[in-house]
């Protein structure tokens, strides 16, 4: 029987660089990990694939699938839904496949209820000058929304607490061999050595 792969969390304000940390994670550990891909009611943005990205539904579509409890979590962020599905994560990680999540700390809270040893790891900028001009740079959003995410980064920061480890992106090679590291030892965790190596650990108690 093989161990279930780790479920992780990965949340930060707006803007911190989550999404590319992420998917550079994702490319040097591609046989290891995948990461889960959302539902949204957001609009899909010109760079942005369907399938690839997020699944992109209407609000009436959404809302039938949290009636028939197709999500593991969901929340409203910047008024539109997010969603993450049930199905698809625990048959991934029923298959030894390590599972990332990108949620916001809401959704982080519903996934610990349900997945008490999911590992949680949080994502912060290195300053509030930081996050504001890459917010400004990546040319995604108009001023006022950007206003709104800043002014957002607050509450969202207020939450570090509730998280097992915290990553600087700073660096962006240096916060990604930080990932790299808290994903490597997640798989020396004694719930999957102890499967892994059931003969060997047996022969040492014969």
């Amino acid at each position: 029987m093989p161990a279930s792969g780790n479920l992780y969390v990965v949340a930060a304000p707006s803007g911190a660089g989550k999404t590319s940390l992420v998917k550079a994670l994702v490319d040097i550990m591609q046989h290891h990990v995948t990461v889960s891909i959302s539902h949204t009611t957001r609009p899909k943005r010109p760079q942005e694939t369907e399938g690839i990205n997020y699944y992109f539904v209407d609000e009436s579509e959404f809302n039938h699938m949290i009636e028939q409890n197709a999500f593991l979590e969901h929340a409203t962020v910047f008024g539109h839904s997010y969603g993450t599905s049930r199905a698809w994560v625990e048959k991934t990680l029923a298959n030894g496949l390590d599972v990332i999540l990108e949620i916001d700390w809401q959704g982080c809270q519903q996934i610990k209820q349900l997945f008490p040893d999911c590992i949680s790891i949080f994502i912060i900028p290195p300053s509030v000058a930081d996050l504001s001009d890459r917010l400004h740079k990546r040319n995604q959003d108009n001023p006022d929304v950007i206003q709104l995410r800043l002014a957002d980064a607050k509450e969202v920061v207020s939450h570090v607490s509730e998280f097992d480890y915290v990553v600087v992106n700073d660096q962006f090679d240096h916060a990604l061999h930080d990932l790299k590291t808290i994903m490597e030892a997640g798989r020396l965790l004694q719930k999957n050595q102890i499967i892994k190596y059931a003969n060997l650990v047996k022969s040492f108690l014969l």
